[in-house]
């Protein structure tokens, strides 16, 4: 499944931005979204995910600032973002799939360009 990232910005600590990413993969599947990032000079880390019952997960560093949401009938991920902190500077991608079905040859997906979030004091 494809996928393609919008919704980044430039904001002040403790400002918001809602992320979106829209995809191809059909929303009631097993294979659940994903949120990850990349901050400057580090890896790839799991932000959030989102199954397709609604279940949700989150980074500890993330939890009662961000909300994953889905429309499923727009084939839209969003990530909801409030309070942010200058660490929380990094690209966004989004991933259709949950990391427990990476290697399930029944959620196959690309990632996207990713869209870039910048936290300033």
């Amino acid at each position: 499944a494809q996928v393609a990232e919008s919704g980044g910005g430039s904001v002040q600590a403790g400002g918001s931005l809602k992320l979106a990413c829209v995809t191809t993969r059909n929303m009631d599947s097993k294979c659940g979204m994903a949120w990850w990032r990349q901050a400057p000079g580090k890896g790839r880390t799991l932000v959030s995910t989102i199954n397709s019952d609604g279940t949700t997960t989150y980074v500890d560093s993330v939890k009662g600032r961000f909300t994953i949401s889905q429309d499923k009938v727009k084939k839209t991920l969003y990530l909801q973002m409030n309070s942010l902190k200058i660490e929380d500077t990094a690209v966004y991608y989004c991933a259709a799939a949950n990391p427990t079905y990476y290697v399930d040859p029944e959620c196959p997906f690309s990632w996207g360009q990713g869209t870039q979030v910048t936290v300033s004091s």
